[in-house]
């Protein structure tokens, strides 16, 4: 990785380069200099992001647009420009980019208060709001239908149809728990289709890991992950903040019993998220941000499902039923959402005015 990382227009000379080991997708390292300086190495996962110049110019356009808005350097992060132009280079078929270090930053995989919570919901609002006024219509789809609920169903049919590992039997409960919820999973989309909902700038994996926090103050500093940056629906990008970050437990918890979702971590999100862009919001995207809670848990779960079915196509697996663990978190999280939908819309009421 030495050799990768020394293409790019580095400060000093290149003393460690050390693994990072989150991620579903692409693969990280930290990269160290004699000048004291430190970077973010990745290989883009071409495999998924099969357009690599299209998301790079995504990434090129809105980081710029949201650096034109803040003094703080560590809000946005920053591209390390290639020795021979561009963000990026190639190198034996695979696609690497670097970024600067944030220093002095910390990021959570769950939250362990509602404080961190609240401090998601104020990043990924303020995300929204600086990019109300960016032309989301001209950003590439990187992965198109990313967010269309019911293509996810049809290609959950299409792994049950092939059952190209073998493992449907293994995953007859939720199949069954899924399908039961397919009529309604088009909601969102239809709206969106009928002009009901607008088309906004979204980041498209709300994760609260994919905020850094300041690490003295827990205060939200940037949210990176910058990949998944395509036109969406404001509802997408609250509730999948919910389905990760309102769960007491990590999404591949073995233990059932330890996964519930909590109304207090949602409350705070919420306070973050619409403090920062609720005054830009729609009624009708209002509306449908609990729903979209519901529907992002759903859609990831048959995500997960589908890949497992499929034989760990997509997602990096630790061992062969972890697919199937991170479906059963999110239909259990879902569950109890279905359970608490009427307090989940009366928090959006309030805080909302309405």
């Amino acid at each position: 990785m030495e050799q990768i990382a020394s293409r790019f227009a580095l400060a000093g000379q290149i003393t460690e380069v050390t693994p990072v080991s989150s991620g579903h997708i692409n693969s990280t390292w930290q990269v160290a200099t004699d000048a004291g300086k430190r970077y973010i190495l990745q290989r883009i996962n071409h495999q998924v992001f099969r357009d690599v110049p299209g998301l790079m110019r995504n990434i090129e356009r809105v980081t710029a647009h949201l650096r034109a808005q803040t003094d703080d350097p560590r809000a946005v992060l920053t591209l390390v420009p290639a020795l021979q132009g561009g963000t990026w280079v190639e190198e034996n078929g695979a696609y690497y980019r670097v970024y600067d270090y944030i220093a002095g930053s910390v990021c959570l995989l769950r939250a362990e208060n509602a404080g961190a919570m609240r401090a998601s919901g104020t990043a990924f609002g303020r995300f929204q709001r600086q990019l109300a006024d960016f032309p989301a219509a001209e950003l590439t789809e990187v992965i198109p239908h990313f967010h269309d609920t019911p293509e996810r169903f049809r290609q959950l049919h299409e792994a049950i149809d092939a059952d190209r590992a073998g493992r449907l039997g293994e995953a007859g409960a939720e199949v069954d728990f899924a399908l039961e919820r397919e009529r309604d999973a088009g909601a969102m989309v239809a709206m969106q289709r009928e002009g009901a909902l607008p088309t906004r700038v979204t980041h498209n994996d709300t994760k609260l890991s994919n905020v850094l926090l300041d690490e003295e103050t827990l205060q939200p500093l940037c949210v990176i992950d910058l990949d998944t940056i395509m036109p969406g629906l404001a509802g997408n990008d609250f509730g999948d903040a919910i389905r990760f970050g309102a769960s007491t437990a990590l999404e591949d918890e073995p233990d059932l019993e330890k996964v519930h979702f909590s109304m207090p971590f949602y409350r705070a999100f919420a306070e973050g998220f619409l403090g920062e862009c609720g005054a830009a919001l729609t009624d009708a995207e209002l509306d449908t941000l609990p729903l979209g809670a519901r529907l992002m848990t759903l859609e990831c779960g048959i995500r997960f499902l589908a890949d497992y079915l499929n034989g760990d196509t997509y997602y990096h697996v630790d061992h062969p039923t972890h697919n199937l663990e991170r479906t059963r978190t999110q239909f259990r999280l879902l569950a109890e959402m279905e359970a608490q939908e009427a307090g989940m819309c009366a928090v959006i009421r309030e805080l909302a005015g309405r």
